[in-house]
């Protein structure tokens, strides 16, 4: 196997943990969760390393199904971890809430899984955009969610 070949795996199964044989997606999901906690200080930082991210992403997952030959390989999981950094960003100008850490996980996990309009669409074609697509757009989801959720709150109780 070719040193491109390794390297393309390493960052498309996120350093591996899309190889766990049980919820991976789920798991990348929560790396994503560790990423923000050690990145949230600093939001430039922060926001800088979710779009790259993102760009290597989509680098490397429509080789990634190459290199497995099949459609969105269940261990390909940088789409989770980018997707739930992006749902993540609105918190880094809120204080740190556990709470909302975990509404934000379960709400992209639901999400990631019912895939609404658009990125049901996007789910169904190949190469990156078919990978990458419908995490970012549950990541997107998810920060405008939390966000009318907690502005809403926010009205009430002024």
């Amino acid at each position: 196997m070719s040193i491109r070949n390794i390297i393309i795996k390493s960052l498309g199964t996120f350093f591996y943990v899309g190889y766990l044989p049980f919820i991976p997606g789920t798991f990348a999901s929560v790396i994503g969760i560790f990423l923000y906690y050690l990145l949230k200080d600093n939001p430039l930082t922060y926001i800088l390393f979710t779009i790259s991210l993102i760009i290597l992403g989509f680098l490397v997952s429509g080789r990634a199904e190459e290199i497995f030959q099949r459609k969105d390989p269940r261990f390909v999981v940088i789409d989770e971890v980018s997707g739930m950094l992006l749902g993540l960003m609105f918190m880094l100008y809120i204080p740190f809430d556990i709470k909302l850490v975990i509404i934000a996980f379960f709400l992209f996990r639901l999400l990631d899984t019912f895939k609404p309009y658009p990125a049901g669409a996007f789910q169904h074609m190949k190469g990156s955009l078919g990978v990458m697509m419908d995490d970012i757009i549950a990541g997107l989801y998810t920060n405008i969610i939390l966000q009318v959720v907690l502005n809403l709150a926010s009205f009430k109780t002024s």
